[in-house]
């Protein structure tokens, strides 16, 4: 059995190397699909800290040099890794938003874990082993760490309370999101992410070197099926419940130029969105005759007035939604430039107010709106 866990362990670590080196390298060259640099960053943050430091740190610990400071410096990394995909939790649910009483429940565990780690006889190391190949520990269910009984219900209760905030926010993410397919896999992604971290726990608990090598065989599992997600559905990592109501072009007259409504819209009614839409038309109207430090986005009780806007031909698009992010205004942004250029003869024939304005030139916005906004739909 030990040299079936010794091959599995030197083939997980070699493909998990492998999965990262590849993952790193296909978000690098498509960095515009994951929406922001912020986002972008944990995510290659999760993939340093998991597949190269933590990976690294955990097979030298068990196969090739037993160290309880290594093992020791093994979970701190760990413990940052989870840290950093609790964040990335947070922000898929509402952007740069960081839940303070989790964040100091998890900082306060943290450095309760630290402290007892570095600071105490909190682990020891048991080597048996005797055979090697090429200096590496083939029986490696001799090499054991024990953790001291304090520590490892300080751990054991970090780890609960991680699991307990996972689950919570992949069911408000899945709750919140307008596309529930999606959100479905992220939830199976959850659940299967929680049983490396159940195995971890039975192992501080009873010490059974069994419970390691399962703990680390599910983890790479559930890394390779993120990673893989990362690679294939980038549009999972944008802020899920981040929500569009309408967008309208208006032209500097005043006059709606083009208005299409989503049609997930149910939790907002008509009579608070189209008062935000007058609110915003108001608004847009007067920094048409004030040019200078212009306001892009107005808010509401219930909604952001995001407005985006375009002096020189006389236009302005105004996106009605729960939530103003770098996302949304990227994606504003092309979407403005693609209306200009597929109507510059329009726009350009419009720009004496005192000419009558054929609304039915701007019928096929829509395709616009659903080429730059597909991720809304």
């Amino acid at each position: 059995m030990d040299d079936l866990f010794f091959i599995l362990l030197v083939i997980g670590y070699i493909f998990t190397l492998m999965m990262s080196s590849f993952s790193i390298y296909s978000i690098s060259i498509h960095f515009a699909s994951y929406g922001t640099k912020l986002m972008t960053f944990l995510n290659l943050l999760t993939i340093l800290f998991t597949g190269f430091i933590y990976s690294t740190l955990f097979f030298f610990s068990i196969v090739l040099y037993p160290s309880e400071l290594l093992w020791k410096v093994t979970i701190v990394i760990g413990f940052l890794a989870l840290g950093n995909t609790g964040l990335i939790y947070a922000f898929l649910l509402e952007y740069k938003k960081i839940p303070v009483i989790s964040f100091l429940c998890y900082t306060t565990f943290l450095g309760l874990i630290i402290g007892s780690l570095f600071f105490f006889d909190s682990i020891q190391l048991i080597n048996n082993s005797s055979r090697s190949f090429m200096y590496l520990i083939i029986d490696i269910s001799n090499v054991n760490y024990v953790f001291d009984e304090r520590v490892g219900l300080i751990i054991i209760f970090f780890l609960f309370f991680m699991v307990i905030y996972f689950l919570y926010f992949s069911l408000k993410i899945y709750l919140n999101s307008r596309n529930k397919q999606i959100t479905k896999l992220f939830i199976i992604n959850t659940l299967v992410f929680c049983l490396p971290i159940f195995m971890f726990i039975s192992y501080v608990r009873f010490s059974f070197p069994i419970f390691r090598e399962l703990y680390i065989f599910f983890l790479w599992v559930n890394y390779f099926s993120v990673t893989f997600m990362l690679i294939k559905k980038p549009e999972m990592f944008l802020v899920l419940t981040n929500k569009i109501y309408n967008i309208n072009i208006y032209h500097k007259s005043g006059i709606l130029l083009y208005s299409y409504k989503f049609e997930h819209v149910k939790s907002i009614s008509d009579s608070v969105i189209w008062g935000n839409i007058l609110i915003g038309l108001n608004h847009i109207l007067s920094e048409f005759i004030d040019k200078k430090d212009k306001i892009d986005v107005m808010k509401t009780e219930n909604l952001d007035i995001v407005v985006n806007y375009n002096i020189d031909f006389g236009f302005a698009v105004l996106v009605i939604t729960n939530q103003k992010n770098d996302i949304l205004q990227k994606f504003l942004n092309n979407f403005t430039e693609d209306f200009k250029e597929q109507y510059e003869s329009e726009l350009n024939d419009i720009q004496d107010l005192n000419k009558i304005i054929d609304i039915t030139d701007f019928k096929d916005t829509k395709e616009i709106i659903e080429k730059n906004f597909k991720v809304y739909f």
